[in-house]
Formats: structure tokens, C-alpha cells, sequence
């Protein structure tokens, strides 16, 4: 009985894992959309591109669960919690790319485009808006990984309390 309960903590606990990192890249995205329409002086995105990033923030959301799964980064662990982030952030953004680019390759493929065709879309894209979607990945990753690795170094919680517990006065 406790091996079922098990897994339905677990699941649960993926779950809402999945629901925090894919929401949390959706604000992300959606605060770059809406920059970007503010910058074009157009109105802001319409549903389908909120929809489009809601669907692109749950697919990098699983992939980024899928990193943590595989422990992307975790056999490195010598030196500073800084050097650990810093390297467990590039190996899981290389990850993202890499599987990223999977997926658009499968998705051609569904629709009936060769992988030739598929890649010929990336190269239709500026280098320059290639660089800067790449650049902003980074920099949205870059909390997110900071926050799991050093809660994950305070232990279960720890950090959860500290942010919520109401500061001390100094004198």
C-alpha cells in the first residue's frame, strides 16, 4: 500500500513542480511579448500568441524537468554553489537548445517538411534574433536555477521559511 502512496506523493510533487516551472516561464514569456508589442507600438499579443507561449512554456517546462531528472549538471558539484549554478545553468540551457531544435525538426516532420526544410526556417530568422531569443532563455533560466539549487543546498524548505518569515529589526 505505502508503494502506491509513494508514487501518488511523487507524482503529485511532479506535478506541481511542473505546473510552477511551466507558469513561471509563461509570466516570462508573456512579459517579453508584451515588451515587445509596447516597443512596436502595436496592441499587446493577442490570445494566439499568449497560446503559443503558454504551449512553448509547458514543452520547456517538461524539458527542464526532464534536465533535473537526468541530474544535468549534479556529477559536477566541485567548487562554489555559484560555480555549481553557473555550470548546471549552461548545461541545462545547451540542453533546452538542443532539444528545442528536436522538436521543431519532429514537428516539420508531422507536417510533412523535410529536416533540410525545417532548418531553412532557422536560417529565414535573423542571426541577431536567434542570438537574442537564445540570450533571453539564459537570463529566464538563470533564477529559476539559482532558486532550486540553492534551496536544494539549504535543505528542504529552508529557503521557503526564510523568504517568508518576517524580517528582523536591526537597531
Amino acid at each position: 500500500m505505502s508503494d502506491g502512496h509513494d508514487r501518488r506523493e511523487r507524482l503529485q510533487h511532479e506535478l506541481r513542480e511542473y505546473a510552477l516551472v511551466s507558469a513561471y516561464l509563461f509570466v516570462c514569456f508573456g512579459a517579453v511579448l508584451f515588451y515587445g508589442a509596447a516597443v512596436r507600438g502595436g496592441p499587446g499579443p493577442g490570445l494566439d500568441v499568449l497560446g503559443l507561449a503558454a504551449g512553448k512554456a509547458l514543452i520547456l517546462g517538461k524539458f527542464t524537468l526532464i534536465g533535473e531528472a537526468a541530474g544535468i549538471g549534479n556529477r559536477l558539484r566541485s567548487g562554489s554553489l555559484a560555480g555549481h549554478i553557473l555550470r548546471k545553468l549552461l548545461l541545462l540551457f545547451l540542453l533546452l537548445l538542443v532539444l528545442t531544435l528536436a522538436e521543431e525538426l519532429i514537428v516539420g516532420w508531422i507536417h510533412g517538411r523535410s529536416w533540410a526544410d525545417t532548418l531553412r526556417g532557422f536560417e529565414d530568422r535573423s542571426l541577431t534574433e536567434l542570438l537574442a531569443s537564445c540570450l533571453l532563455l539564459l537570463l529566464v533560466l538563470a533564477p529559476y536555477v539559482g532558486w532550486t539549487e540553492i534551496s536544494r543546498a539549504l535543505g528542504p524548505g529552508t529557503l521557503r521559511r526564510l523568504l517568508a518569515s518576517p524580517l528582523e529589526k536591526e537597531d
